[in-house]
């Protein structure tokens, strides 16, 4: 299901509500309209019931499009990949990231969680230094952030953005979710604050599979122009050899994108 078009409002991006979520209230406004038909409650309450489970659903399915406009791929179709690096910044590891992305000349995205930024600023305003894209991954990368109301998804992504705002000297531009995970409620907090939510096109699940060879597979495995492909550097897992398996990993990589002539870009350079 394609997520809605969007137009601008006081600068900042308005995504109109997708379909699904059209129909989700229309069919909250019918139900609503059968209690005064005491006859049609049983239909109405199974109907409002199924749909209270596609919502659930569509927010457990990172790449799902039906609760609001979602990267899974880069626009424009041309030959480029976004490499993007969660859950950071990491003193251990973030350093030898980037200079990884350093030796082979490219651009990575790093979709940093707010109280590590506070806690390393150093390290994030590195990451900016060395030409990479800052992002917001919430404040505190909650377990239950799906779970979260209006307002407290409001204080955890606002609290990230301004943190990332006064570390790195620009507000992040993209929004990712702990883990993906979301719900209907999420959108309208991201066109507050003017940010567009990415998930990913494929990951390799490295913050649970030490198999450095097998994340590697599923990467590369139908690597195409507008990939958007998922590392960590926070929350990283180790090899039998203890070393970080987005080490292992990205190297070889990146030299599997140049043999296919794929440029590695930022996602902010690529709406650009």
């Amino acid at each position: 299901m394609t997520s809605g078009p969007s137009f601008r409002a006081s600068g900042l991006v308005r995504a109109l509500p997708t379909p699904f979520l059209k129909a989700s209230a229309l069919l909250h406004a019918a139900a609503a309209g059968s209690l005064v038909h005491p006859p049609l409650w049983p239909a109405a309450v199974g109907a409002v019931l199924v749909n209270h489970v596609g919502l659930a659903a569509a927010g457990l399915l990172p790449r799902c499009d039906w609760l609001g406009p979602n990267w899974t791929r880069l626009p424009g179709g041309q030959a480029r990949v976004a490499i993007t690096i969660d859950d950071g910044p990491d003193p251990a590891v973030t350093p030898r990231v980037l200079d990884v992305l350093a030796a082979h000349a490219v651009r990575a995205t790093f979709f940093c969680i707010g109280e590590r930024v506070a806690r390393h600023p150093d390290l994030a305003r590195a990451i900016v230094a060395a030409g990479h894209a800052v992002e917001n991954h919430s404040q505190r990368h909650l377990h239950r952030f799906a779970l979260l109301g209006p307002r407290s998804l409001a204080r955890e992504i606002g609290a990230a953005q301004d943190i990332i705002r006064e570390v790195c000297g620009r507000p992040p531009a993209f929004f990712r979710a702990p883990a993906g995970l979301r719900s209907p409620l999420l959108q309208p907090r991201l066109e507050e604050l003017g940010l567009q939510l990415a998930s990913w096109t494929r990951r390799g699940y490295d913050t649970v599979n030490p198999d450095a060879g097998d994340v590697l597979g599923r990467l590369r495995r139908n690597l195409a122009a507008g990939d958007i492909l998922l590392l960590h550097d926070g929350h990283a897992a180790r090899t039998a050899a203890g070393a970080p398996v987005i080490l292992e990993v990205l190297p070889a990589l990146l030299d599997e994108a140049a043999a296919r002539g794929l440029a590695c870009v930022t996602l902010a350079q690529a709406r650009a």
